[in-house]
């Protein structure tokens, strides 16, 4: 089995929105963040059905060394899981082209964009909110709403922050740490990841005795 070669250097052009990397092979790969985002290898984006979309716009706002082996990078929508190791972003830039020609056919199928999701013409922003389980909805009264977002209201944490004001029953799921799980889109997010247009959001119980 052949030694996967040693990157040589690394450059993250931010107003290109691509990360250019050269191997000791010689290989010089320049890979979009929007690529980078979407093939990243974190557990919630390997094991969803759907291919993640609307990340057209996301560029990466820094990297940090995974010792000797990887990069760990973080995107401006809030996401910094994956972690990419050399093996990883050799690979993605080996199979570039057929990786990406792959992501577009998924997002046809699945009926999805490259881009985010407009605004109506009033500007404001809309989600949908699910609820699951029964002693969630038993405070919820309801499986699911539309929300128009307040201006400040951006990202899961602002959201749960603003749930929570709706009363004390709501307070207990949506104010205490650790007492939910979400879903963005049908991938499981981080509290600062950042709510956009159209946006589906599920919370999840972690306790059955909450």
């Amino acid at each position: 089995m052949s030694k996967t070669p040693a990157p040589t250097e690394i450059k993250l052009h931010q107003k290109s929105a691509i990360l250019e990397i050269g191997f000791e092979t010689g290989e010089n790969f320049k890979l979009p963040c929007e690529y980078l985002r979407t093939h990243a290898h974190s557990a919630e984006i390997v094991t969803s059905d759907q291919p993640v979309a609307g990340k057209a716009d996301v560029n990466i706002t820094h990297i940090e060394p995974q010792g000797n082996y990887a990069l760990r990078l973080y995107f401006d929508d809030g996401y910094d899981a994956g972690i990419f190791s050399w093996d990883t972003l050799y690979g993605l830039g080996k199979n570039q082209q057929e990786n990406w020609q792959k992501y577009l056919q998924r997002l046809e199928q699945y009926g999805l964009k490259r881009g985010a999701a407009e605004k109506p013409e009033d500007g404001k922003s809309r989600i949908k909110v699910m609820y699951f389980m029964n002693n969630l909805l038993k405070v919820t009264k309801r499986e699911s709403e539309e929300l128009e977002l307040p201006e400040n209201i951006d990202s899961i944490e602002k959201l749960m922050k603003l749930l929570s004001y709706r009363g004390e029953d709501w307070s207990n799921f949506f104010a205490q740490e650790g007492a939910l799980q979400y879903t963005i889109n049908k991938q499981f997010a981080e509290s600062f990841t950042k709510l956009e247009h159209g946006d589906e959001v599920a919370f999840i119980p972690t306790s059955k005795d909450l």
